[in-house]
């Protein structure tokens, strides 16, 4: 220890490698997020939040917009996100909250953002230049409320609204005059959940819980190839298991016919959920999909982003891949194949690996560092200078890259408060008592609640150690201390003896099994209605049997799965089909 504190102070003279353009980056997406403002959701403890985000490509740019953040980000590589103070409300709107679910739409050189209400005074925002935060009112009290809102506008110029938040009413759509923005006619009922078939919308973390009916929000519309794609979120946000649904119809207002599981489905692994949220195309063309994801500890609307690669497949299923979802995935850098996995293959190098602390508050144990549940998390006894965490990865292994998780811990800030920044260094050795900067954040001015480092060559190490100097708020807090990279181990072998036992008792639910893996920590089981879509996977840890519930009770299903650890991922198994 006494080494490692004479190299501290050596660090300054010490210069860490530069670190170039990055090439990946890692969910949950490193925002600044806001402290959520509402009475009564922080009385467990004050936290980030935000969730029902919306990302739009306008004239060469990306704009995020999400719930409760006093403004919006834009960026122009979707890694480095710039945020842009701006106040939507008015006067007589509530003064802690803010636009929540907002809906944002492109009409030619413009865009405009609404946000939602029950009420009949919230305007309609218009900018032709939103990155220098120039905006009007297009429409001062706009006609139609409702919650989670959302625009399309068709290849034909004609103006679409959706909206729907509800355990009892649908998903609502109708055409706006695109002069007057009054509705053409009626709000038509475009769908409403079907849990009795589809047991993915059935509510509860592990949806069971029969006390209260599924709630169904979010909407979003996308285009493709003449045919419409009405997204929507369910069961819940704050389950692990939340989703975003699709419907596909010849017409932005229906018919519609369900495609029958999710399409943005994360119900296991580091930070769960995929619901709510929205689908564009990069400046390649390639399909993304950005998505809420679930924490809900302090709060049940505890909650961050995620940002999947997807696309259409050649018969028009609309997919998402979320495959090691929380693990580095390369950025867009050109026309690409997302059926085509975009994940680096580097793997997770400390997961229930030891872990020393400086100190520790409470019950937040350290084993929570690196559990792989962002639910839990280690704190220090203070938010000091000096407090530290070592991790161990048990053999020198190749670190490529580093992700850190802040909690909030006895954090002060509420609503969106300027000039906060996280500062930090971490020290890498190969034998516990030799060690060298790494990654020097030393003078770091930025808020970064999800920091993640791609370094720029990689490294040979055994022992990590992260450093605090200075936290955004609370205490020395962290849900997760990831070390990416490969190991020396062998690769896992294929998983043998897996089943999926499936009564006619109910159909939408199944019990896989399988024989454990030796060195393997994680398993990834893919499912789907055909042989050849298996688009959605579940992650599970330290475990060998899953019990599925999400199934379309009408369809046959097929299933395989694979192991991973730190070397890499094994061999997938045979195909088995639950009729």
């Amino acid at each position: 220890m006494r080494r490692f504190l004479f190299l501290l102070w050596l660090g300054t003279l010490l210069p860490a490698k530069s670190l170039p353009a990055q090439r990946t980056y890692c969910n949950p997406i490193n925002l600044d997020y806001g402290f959520t403002p509402i009475p009564n959701f922080s009385e467990w403890g004050r936290h980030r939040a935000t969730a029902d985000p919306v990302i739009v490509s306008f004239k060469g740019d990306y704009y995020l917009f999400s719930t409760n953040q006093w403004g919006y980000w834009w960026s122009s590589n979707l890694l480095d996100w710039h945020f842009i103070s701006k106040t939507f409300l008015l006067p007589q709107h509530k003064v802690y909250d803010d636009l929540c679910a907002p809906a944002v739409g492109v009409i030619g050189d413009t865009m405009i953002v609404f946000g939602s209400t029950y009420g009949r005074d919230f305007p309609i925002w218009m900018s032709t230049n939103p990155k220098s935060n120039t905006w009007t009112q297009l429409v001062e009290a706009f006609d139609i409320g409702g919650w989670d809102p959302a625009f399309f506008t068709d290849d034909d110029g004609k103006l679409y609204l959706y909206n729907g938040s509800s355990n009892r009413y649908p998903i609502y759509g109708v055409e706006l005059d695109r002069t007057t923005l009054q509705p053409q006619g009626a709000r038509k009922e475009l769908y409403l959940l079907e849990p009795d078939r589809y047991g993915w919308q059935r509510f509860g973390e592990y949806m069971d819980n029969t006390f209260l009916d599924p709630f169904m929000e979010g909407a979003w519309m996308s285009k493709h190839n003449g045919n419409y794609y009405l997204q929507y979120g369910a069961p819940g946000t704050e389950f692990s298991g939340y989703a975003d649904g699709v419907l596909v119809g010849k017409h932005p207002l229906g018919p519609f016919t369900p495609q029958s599981d999710p399409f943005s489905f994360k119900p296991g692994g580091f930070v769960r959920g995929a619901g709510h949220g929205a689908s564009f195309q990069d400046s390649w063309e390639n399909w993304w999909h950005i998505s809420t994801q679930v924490i809900s500890v302090k709060n049940n609307f505890e909650r961050r982003l995620g940002l999947w690669p997807a696309g259409f497949d050649s018969d028009g299923h609309l997919y998402c891949n979320t495959a090691f979802g929380d693990y580095p995935h390369y950025l867009p850098n050109g026309p690409a194949d997302h059926l085509k996995s975009r994940f680096t293959g580097w793997m997770l190098l400390n997961f229930q690996k030891p872990v020393q602390v400086s100190s520790t508050y409470g019950g937040y144990s350290s084993n929570y560092l690196v559990d792989e549940n962002i639910k839990t998390y280690w704190s220090a006894l203070s938010g000091n200078p000096g407090e530290w965490i070592q991790s161990d990865l048990g053999s020198i292994s190749e670190v490529r890259a580093i992700q850190l998780n802040y909690a909030d811990q006895d954090a002060y800030a509420l609503g969106k408060i300027p000039n906060l920044y996280h500062q930090y260094r971490i020290w890498h050795s190969q034998d516990g008592q030799d060690w060298r900067l790494l990654v020097d954040k030393s003078n770091n001015l930025k808020d970064v609640p999800h920091d993640y480092v791609e370094l720029p060559e990689p490294v040979k190490a055994r022992y990590l150690k992260l450093e605090n100097i200075h936290m955004a708020a609370g205490k020395f807090a962290l849900s997760g201390f990831r070390v990416f990279g490969k190991s020396c181990l062998d690769m896992p072998e294929e998983v043998a003896d897996f089943y999926v036992l499936r009564t006619e008792k109910d159909k939408r639910s199944a019990w896989l099994k399988w024989s454990p893996v030796v060195h393997a920590y994680g398993y990834n089981i893919y499912f789907g209605t055909h042989p050849d879509k298996l688009y959605n996977c579940i992650q599970v840890h330290s475990a060998n049997e899953y019990y599925y519930k999400g199934m379309d009770n009408r369809k046959t299903y097929y299933f395989r799965i694979e192991a991973f650890n730190e070397c890499g991922i094994g061999p997938s198994s045979k195909l088995i089909q639950a009729e």
